[in-house]
């Protein structure tokens, strides 16, 4: 059989008043009320002044500063350095309440009065008061990703610009194993209509963000903007290139020979294959909204998106930034270099 508690009421703290003053027992009393002889007897403690005298009022004051002392302190207190600290990352830098708790455990281990649980931050974003912050806060929320419509076809009219020996079957294994880095994924991003483009390059070790600026999504920009913006990448750190088998990579073997690196091609409809540079186009949604002309972006722009993300810790990564382990690599490759001059 189920039991609830239900806690006393004014009017049986009354009726205790009234039963303990003509001199009943609590085991009376208990009875009188179809309450448990403990609960009176607790009750009848609270509200004693002294022996023998049992205070309703007293007794409910003692029980509702009893009942204010309970539960758990908030931790997000408005005007704490805490609540700044996520607020901030999540309206300023559009980080996610998981990257945000992440990184928190990440830069002070040792201080659990930094941390936060995610479930937390979004309690309170969700239990604070009607306004405009609260409107900020729900809307600096990271979008649920949208349903996928029809799968754009991967080929050109006149067959696959992809030959078959590279194939990403074909692709060395130690590129799969994310172990080494130099590997990118790329793709584009189109705007409302197809009539404007993005480019997107991500490493796969450090999920690094490149963005590049095309006139549109023709082979030729793409080849151009590619370029242009693979040349910033330090050449050690441009080894291959996976890629879909969109027409926009028709012009691939000269890509291939400007920047110096290899280029596979994943299989048709097998968007797994280049799985980061997916979540990164999805993250990307966010300030490049389908539908709208995303050519009016200049580099400028696209540079200061990729800050964003590169700066943003990611779980993968165990809430590293992809910009500090970018930095860790070229270290590394510095620190190799100078070992063996």
């Amino acid at each position: 059989m189920e039991r609830s508690y239900q806690h006393l009421s004014d009017q049986e703290r009354a009726a205790i008043m009234i039963q303990a003053g003509e001199g009943h027992s609590a085991r009376s009393i208990a009875r009188s009320l179809g309450r448990h002889v403990s609960t009176v007897s607790r009750e009848l403690a609270r509200g004693q002044k002294e022996v023998g005298s049992y205070c309703a009022t007293r007794a409910a004051e003692a029980y509702r500063h009893g009942r204010r002392r309970t539960g758990r302190p908030r931790k997000l207190v408005p005007g704490t350095w805490l609540h700044q600290w996520v607020q901030d990352r999540l309206c300023l830098f559009h980080w996610s309440p998981e990257q945000i708790a992440g990184r928190l455990r990440r830069r002070y281990p040792e201080q659990p009065s930094r941390h936060v649980s995610h479930e937390t931050i979004y309690a309170a974003i969700y239990a604070h008061p009607k306004g405009e912050l609260r409107k900020a806060l729900t809307e600096a929320l990271r979008q649920e990703k949208p349903t996928r419509g029809r799968r754009r076809r991967s080929a050109t009219k006149g067959g696959s610009i992809a030959p078959e020996e590279l194939s990403i079957a074909y692709r060395p294994e130690d590129i799969d194993s994310r172990l080494l880095p130099g590997h990118w994924e790329g793709d584009l991003i189109k705007g409302a209509g197809n009539r404007s483009a993005v480019g997107t390059i991500v490493e796969r070790k450090t999920r690094y963000v490149v963005l590049s600026r095309m006139r549109d999504s023709s082979a030729e920009a793409a080849l151009e903007g590619f370029t242009r913006q693979m040349k910033h990448v330090p050449a050690q750190m441009r080894q291959s290139l996976t890629y879909d088998r969109g027409s926009e990579m028709a012009r691939h073997a000269e890509l291939a020979r400007r920047l110096k690196l290899d280029i596979w091609f994943a299989d048709p409809y097998a968007p797994w294959q280049h799985g980061s540079n997916e979540n990164t186009n999805g993250l990307l949604r966010e300030f490049l909204p389908k539908g709208t002309d995303i050519g009016e972006a200049s580099q400028t722009e696209l540079n200061d998106i990729a800050r964003l993300l590169n700066q943003r810790p990611r779980k993968a990564l165990d809430f590293q930034t992809p910009q500090e382990a970018w930095e860790e690599e070229l270290a590394q490759f510095s620190k190799t270099v100078a070992l063996d001059s």
